[in-house]
């Protein structure tokens, strides 16, 4: 007889799975895949390039057009020196809230919707409900596009894609999109008593860090204070989070190497941030460099990219989601998720699920038992709409 799940018996299940980016998602991925078999649910498994995670996708009623795709991310950021109270891989019940890693973010809207799969069939949905589960999501949104690329090649049609990620099963139309840049500046050694015969490649790229705050000041300062990301920042950001560089005090350094990302709005393009950054290393800064060594150099790559996900006029995702909620308003949030790259890939997409974004990524993190509950309302009123 197949297993059935309630749905924090499925939470449960899922959290027990390791599968912080560093680790492996296979042991979670097997199991969605054992458990859809028992009711007769085929399903695919996009492995990466060394078959060490995958995605999956299935279906679940009639393999035709018009569907809805539920997608979720199965991994979830370490643990490591943050002072759980509870054993962060084991669902602890306490107050009314689930304590467990991937609770708010996001294993249980997954895990709800795979424990009402044996309502799915007793439904006998007329339009499929098909499950998109990705991998290394935290680490750059870098499994999805395979499970979509297959999608597109399969020539698949759904009607909406929600994607799960917390919002207090709000509306979300709007998210950011994040590019991770790296540079290095290359510069001339020297004794630090001799600083006209070096060029500093630590403080070059502290005048290149400067320029970054200018060029997201800017921003800041015209950004729309009626825009729908606030509280977040309503305007496109520009961070450093790593800089390394030097040897010793005393020693000109001549190299120094910084990671930076860019947040951007919908409306903005990043690669006009790079442009501007790459046109001051060519005309402000490189051309004092060189004047002492011509083998000084500044070299910036693309190491990530994430697509912005845009507001639709009328999308098929968002009315659905209102119809489904009996929510009117949406929102934008700051955070970046897999939505902007269905939503390129031409699927009207939208971002609702249980728990709190502002729970996500901390020590005890937890999902509160009444958004489970509402979460599992939106699936069984999704269910009963298929079926009808």
């Amino acid at each position: 007889m197949a297993t059935r799940y309630t749905p924090v018996e499925m939470i449960e299940k899922l959290v027990s799975f390791d599968t912080v980016s560093r680790n492996s998602n296979l042991g979670l991925i097997d199991f969605v895949a054992d458990y859809l078999e028992e009711y007769g649910v085929k399903s695919e498994k996009i492995y990466n390039d060394d078959g060490t995670k995958a995605n999956l996708f299935a279906t679940v009623g009639p393999d035709i057009e018009g569907g809805i795709v539920l997608s979720g991310h199965t991994d979830v950021v370490p643990v490591d020196g943050q002072p759980w109270v509870t054993d962060p891989f084991k669902v602890t019940e306490k107050d009314g809230k689930l304590y467990g890693r991937g609770t708010s973010d996001m294993k249980s809207f997954s895990a709800i919707a795979l424990s009402q799969v044996p309502l799915m069939l007793e439904k006998k949905i007329k339009r499929p409900i098909h499950f998109a589960l990705s991998y290394d999501e935290e680490i750059g949104c870098l499994g999805s596009p395979r499970m979509i690329q297959k999608m597109v090649d399969d020539g698949m049609k759904p009607h909406a894609v929600v994607v799960g990620e917390p919002t207090m099963m709000g509306i979300v139309t709007a998210h950011k999109g994040i590019w991770g840049l790296k540079t290095k500046v290359i510069g001339k050694e020297a004794h630090s008593s001799l600083v006209e015969d070096g060029v500093s490649a630590v403080m070059t790229a502290a005048k290149l860090v400067n320029f970054i705050g200018e060029m997201m000041a800017e921003n800041k300062a015209k950004a729309d204070p009626d825009s729908l990301y606030h509280p977040a920042p309503a305007y496109t950001t520009l961070h450093v989070g790593v800089m390394n560089g030097g040897t010793a005090m005393n020693i000109i350094s001549r190299e120094c190497e910084f990671a930076w990302d860019i947040r951007y709005i919908s409306d903005d393009n990043p690669q006009d941030f790079v442009d501007r950054f790459n046109k001051y290393c060519e005309e402000e800064i490189l051309p004092a460099m060189r004047a002492i060594d011509p083998e000084c150099s500044i070299t910036t790559e693309l190491v990530s990219s994430t697509s912005a996900l845009g507001p639709e006029e009328k999308g098929a995702a968002e009315e659905l989601c209102k119809k489904l909620t009996g929510r009117n308003s949406t929102t934008y949030v700051a955070y970046a998720a897999e939505a902007g790259q269905f939503q390129d890939a031409g699927y009207s997409t939208v971002i609702c699920g249980p728990g709190s974004i502002g729970i996500a990524h901390q020590p005890n993190e937890y999902i509160e038992l009444s958004q489970v509950k509402e979460s599992e309302q939106f699936i069984r009123k999704l269910i009963d709409d298929l079926a009808n």
